[in-house]
């Protein structure tokens, strides 16, 4: 597998759909970007309601940001992902919309890079 692709292993059954491989790399780490359909609270784009954990639940530090024009949150790790790793990217129902909207269901994506 080349280095510029990453292996998704599985994903939260509401999202399979969803989850593309449009890579985008600024630190030679994969950063993720999630589109939301509704502008969200900016109070509730933090690291407690988005994360990065290893297979062994280990959090990885992240830069999480959030473009409220385009709606998306970039997910980008400070340290080296290990290769051959699996990890787990998790989005929990405490994000919400501005108008106060909880997602239904924590998402979840397991990949490898």
């Amino acid at each position: 597998m080349s280095n510029n692709f990453l292996n998704i292993e599985s994903v939260s059954d509401e999202v399979q759909d969803k989850v593309r491989q449009t890579l985008k790399f600024r630190t030679g780490n994969f950063v993720w970007r999630i589109k939301f359909s509704s502008p969200l609270n900016p109070a509730t784009v933090n690291n407690r309601n988005l994360y990065v954990t290893s297979i062994n639940q280990i959090p990885l530090k992240t830069h999480i940001s959030y473009d409220s024009i385009n709606k998306y949150i970039e997910i980008e790790p400070l340290e080296p992902y290990t290769e051959n790793e699996s990890y787990i990217l998790t989005v929990t129902q405490n994000v919400k919309s501005v108008g106060g909207k909880n997602l239904k269901k924590n998402i979840q994506i397991q990949f490898k890079i």
